[in-house]
């Protein structure tokens, strides 16, 4: 009944692609059209153990599909040659054999493991922008169902709850919604996990972090989120739409581990590669 009313309205109502525009059909993940979907680069392993930095091949986008342009430090399918794996000491409960990238080696992130569902190009960098700053908020959808797809199984199997990233209650109020708040909703679902919005706070407004340059990053967010003493003893995952630079998934997971948490996942819908975190 659902598809064939679909159909019907698709019929009436053509409904178009947020991320390129194209009338939706086979292969649609809603609202997203099949070639988009298709045509996302998506992160496999052997990656990173503790951020998530793709070691080996990325899988490409589908052959043809519109708007697929190469990511940063992508060529050919293939991410940027990371240094050597190399071994690190045992962190969190972290695999002690897992592929360490060489500047996870040099400075460990301050959350135990980072995952992330694709390539923060293409058809997903728009997807992502019109969901995050054009009010899409049903992006949230196939968004969530990607990141639970990719990354889902390899999430260890102790994990207690999900805390989105916050907003600054003015920007979310200018917005009308928290973009990792939605994700989070969706992601709990699918992976039968809780939703945990109150245990981490934004205590002090931030200048979006899109119009800094990547060393001035840090700063910005630096003391900016206070966690709840619930998160204590707990093991939790940050969940936000993408890593950059990974400046704000670094400050959530300091005031986490000052309130006391175990062990601090990050999981993240796109990654930027060619960015150093």
């Amino acid at each position: 009944m659902r598809g064939w009313l679909v159909a019907v309205l698709d019929l009436v109502f053509p409904a178009l692609c947020p991320a390129c525009g194209a009338a939706l059909g086979a292969g649609r993940r809603d609202p997203l059209c099949g070639g988009c979907w298709a045509g996302i680069v998506r992160i496999a392993p052997p990656c990173c153990g503790l951020c998530g930095l793709p070691l080996g091949d990325v899988a490409p986008a589908t052959s043809g599909a519109a708007g697929v342009e190469p990511a940063p430090g992508v060529m050919a399918g293939r991410p940027r040659a990371a240094e050597p794996p190399t071994a690190a000491p045992r962190r969190g409960g972290e695999d002690a054999g897992a592929p360490r990238c060489g500047p996870c080696a040099a400075s460990p992130p301050p959350y135990d493991y980072g995952r992330a569902a694709g390539v923060y190009t293409g058809p997903l960098r728009e997807a992502l922008h019109a969901f995050k700053f054009r009010g899409r908020r049903a992006l949230a959808g196939p968004l969530a169902a990607l990141a639970a797809e990719q990354c889902g199984a390899r999430l260890p199997g102790d994990v207690e709850a999900l805390v989105p990233v916050p907003l600054a209650p003015a920007r979310e109020r200018e917005r009308g919604y928290n973009q990792a708040a939605l994700l989070a909703a969706r992601l709990g679902r699918a992976l039968g996990l809780p939703v945990e919005p109150r245990w981490l706070a934004r205590v002090r407004p931030t200048q979006a972090q899109s119009e800094l340059p990547a060393a001035a990053r840090r700063d910005n967010v630096r003391n900016a989120f206070h966690a709840a003493p619930a998160v204590a003893g707990r093991h939790v995952v940050l969940v936000d739409d993408i890593l950059t630079t990974g400046a704000t998934a670094a400050a959530c997971a300091d005031a986490l581990r000052a309130a006391g948490a175990r062990r601090i996942g990050v999981l993240a819908v796109a990654r930027a590669l060619g960015v150093a975190l």
